[in-house]
């Protein structure tokens, strides 16, 4: 499995917007190369985004999700990285962009893989809608979430 960049030294903005009827506030955050301190970081900023969002459960879901696209970019690119997390009255949508082509595979893990192989298993299996978009420089990897689905 090959997926985003890196984590280190973060940078955070945090914005409420107006879009249409609805407010969408959004989490956006630089990662930096090769530090994992930044997953427990950006878990942290994701639950105080997500305070009041969805069922029970969703933002749980929503952090786990996240943590795992942070992770891979983290451990598989010795780039940097960018976090974007939106909440709408959509739903959530969170990218992780980083900047190599490499694009990420899928695989189901075996007993012998450990810990490692499941992330993509992961979001393929709890998220509503995921995918990966090329850019012209690297990629992003994203995930969707509903606030009302079960």
């Amino acid at each position: 499995m090959v997926i985003g960049a890196s984590s280190a030294k973060t940078t955070e903005e945090a914005t409420d917007t107006l879009t249409d009827r609805s407010a969408a506030a959004q989490l956006r955050r630089r990662l930096g190369r090769a530090d994992l301190r930044a997953v427990p970081e950006v878990r942290r900023a994701l639950r105080e985004l997500l305070r009041h969002w969805g069922r029970p459960g969703r933002s749980e879901i929503a952090e786990l999700l996240t943590s795992e696209l942070v992770t891979n970019a983290l451990i598989h690119t010795d780039r940097d990285a960018v976090l974007t997390a939106t909440v709408s009255s959509r739903g959530l949508h969170v990218e992780v962009r980083d900047f190599v082509g490499r694009r990420p595979r899928l695989h189901a893990p075996s007993g012998d893989d450990g810990t490692h192989g499941r992330g993509l298993v992961l979001v393929q299996s709890l998220a509503d809608a995921w995918g990966v978009r090329a850019h012209g420089v690297g990629k992003a990897v994203w995930f969707d979430l509903g606030a009302d689905a079960a």
